[in-house]
């Protein structure tokens, strides 16, 4: 059984600048079929933006998604780990903030993310979350 976030966490980043639209953001999750982008500035991580954060915070709220950017949609409580945490602290910290994701950093530079999906597949890929979190999403 894996024990450091490094064994789970997924490495295939999407990330956007910070001055990106949100419809841009929106296109680009749907085209890579992620539910959260990092927002990084030359090459450090700002914060990340969930397909939930756009919703809420822009299209919930009539802005106009060509105008607003992903940094006033995104979430302002940035809660990170690192590749060699463990994973008891990434789900301590899960629970403590009521995130679904965490950005993986070394210094502020992402590296991966770990999402809670990522995590019933490793805790128990039998459990109902670990057998959707498996299955290949519709497209």
């Amino acid at each position: 059984m894996a024990q450091h976030v490094r064994d789970v966490m997924t490495s295939d980043l999407v990330t956007v600048e910070p001055q990106a639209s949100v419809s841009a953001v929106a296109r680009a999750m749907r085209d890579e079929g992620v539910g959260a982008v990092l927002v990084t500035e030359d090459g450090h991580l700002r914060c990340l933006v969930s397909d939930r954060d756009l919703v809420v915070r822009a299209f919930a709220e009539g802005m106009d998604p060509d105008d607003t950017t992903v940094m006033q949609a995104a979430s302002e409580d940035l809660v990170t780990v690192t590749p060699d945490d463990s994973l008891d602290r990434a789900v301590r910290l899960m629970r403590e903030h009521a995130v679904r994701r965490l950005p993986v950093v070394e210094g502020d530079r992402p590296v991966g993310i770990l999402a809670l999906g990522d995590l019933a597949i490793e805790r128990d890929e039998t459990s109902a979350l670990g057998d959707i979190s498996a299955a290949r999403p519709n497209t």
